[in-house]
């Protein structure tokens, strides 16, 4: 019994080893397969694709045209209710993950796991940015009128919305600063459906280069260092 038993622990270990290796190498080759290699050339406007190191973000102009994202998502809504901002920033995750571990020691396996497996929610962190805080080492996309408006699309149904068609705030104390707060959104993440490829399907929307696939942000910044 006991040999059965220490068996089965290590084909078990053997085969999640095997999985990892896997997953990583399609992670990895998948991020070096570039799409919309060639963008177009109007340039109407600025955007930006910013990273903590580990997760991405879209950073967009909070005023363009006819697109006002403070109607949407109130700068009210934050702590320091700062009117002076100039940018917004979308980053789309796990709802456990974002609301339940403000730091890499206060995650539990519970949250790992459901991240991991798509058996949580999600939520989108929305934070409000100067144009001077925006990191030095971002990517800066310049698009036409007619990408932003799709891309805008893309992240306003990525958002889930009450029966008035309003984002729903999530009412907590677990922000990361003065200038964010977060949001219900669609879907689930998982291994598969990382807050990565979330950005790297954005920039996918409005025709921009981005990876084939990839679920970390190494990848979408090595698109654009080529």
């Amino acid at each position: 019994m006991i040999k059965t038993i220490i068996k089965i622990i290590g084909i078990t270990i053997g085969l999640s080893i095997s999985m990892m290796i896997f997953y990583m190498t399609i992670a990895v080759v998948f991020s070096f397969i570039p799409v919309n290699k060639k963008t177009s050339m109007d340039s109407d406007l600025v955007i930006y694709i910013k990273t903590n190191g580990v997760h991405s973000d879209i950073v967009l102009p909070l005023k363009y045209d006819t697109i006002d994202w403070s109607k949407k998502v109130s700068i009210s809504n934050t702590a320091g209710k700062d009117t002076n901002m100039e940018y917004v920033a979308f980053g789309w995750g796990d709802k456990g993950f974002y609301l339940n571990t403000p730091n890499w020691s206060d995650l539990k396996t519970s949250t790992a796991f459901n991240a991991a497996f798509g058996l949580g929610g999600s939520a989108m962190h929305v934070s409000f940015y100067k144009k001077d805080d925006i990191a030095p080492g971002s990517i800066k996309i310049s698009i036409s009128k007619i990408q932003y408006f799709k891309l805008v699309e893309y992240i306003h149904h990525s958002f889930t919305k009450d029966k008035n068609g309003n984002y729903i705030l999530i009412p907590t104390n677990m922000v990361y600063g003065l200038n964010d707060a977060f949001y219900e959104a669609v879907g689930s993440y998982s291994m598969i459906n990382t807050c990565n490829s979330w950005t790297n399907s954005g920039l996918k929307s409005c025709e921009q280069r981005a990876c084939f696939w990839t679920a970390f942000d190494k990848g979408i910044f090595y698109q654009y260092k080529k």
